[in-house]
């Protein structure tokens, strides 16, 4: 079985950043959102359809959900998240792994050799970085941040029936702002040679 860690992170405060070059040093795998995602448009359906059954299966009208009876701005739909959460499972059995977002840690919850993180910093840190690293104004890059993180609670919440900022679904969280780049790589080197 592998060793994993899975990261949570506030939009801006770089935990994406962070949690890929702490992968690239430790030499395992690294997992984000794009990733897994590429891995499940290679799933074989028929299979995760008899795995999960067809009542799963969802389709989309403008962001409204068919199936599921109310307006989200979340445009995942549960047979996507069953099939990402069956991708982290397998990663998880399979080799070590950092992999970031997508509720890895409710996910992956009951596994004994994992370590969960949440990477938070604060708000005008966050507005800063995200204003500097894609070339918007301070105001454009607030309102980014507060979207993003409101969708990203949602979606943890829809999925998980937990509170996405409550640190006591995590091992360890800590401020991207108080320490340097390397060392916050060098925390979750240590949170990963920890396990």
């Amino acid at each position: 079985m592998g060793k994993v860690l899975t990261i949570g992170r506030e939009y801006g405060s770089d935990g994406r950043a962070i949690a890929r070059e702490a992968a690239q040093a430790l030499g395992v795998a690294f997992y984000d959102k794009e990733r897994i995602r590429q891995i499940t448009k290679m799933a074989k359906l028929p299979e995760m359809v008899r795995q999960y059954g067809a009542d799963h299966l969802e389709y989309e009208v403008d962001d409204y959900h068919i199936g599921r009876g109310y307006f989200t701005v979340e445009t995942d739909d549960a047979f996507t998240y069953h099939l990402e959460s069956a991708v982290m499972a397998q990663v998880a059995a399979a080799e070590d792994a950092v992999i970031v977002g997508r509720c890895g840690d409710y996910v992956l919850r009951d596994k004994a050799d994992s370590r969960h993180i949440f990477i938070y910093a604060p708000f005008d840190y966050r507005v800063k970085l995200v204003s500097r690293r894609d070339a918007v104004s301070p105001e454009d890059a607030a309102r980014v941040v507060k979207q993003m993180d409101l969708r990203r609670s949602q979606y943890y919440t829809y999925y998980t029936d937990r509170s996405w900022n409550d640190l006591r679904h995590y091992h360890l969280s800590f401020d991207a702002a108080a320490f340097s780049r390397d060392n916050s790589i060098r925390i979750l080197i240590q949170a990963f040679a920890a396990i």
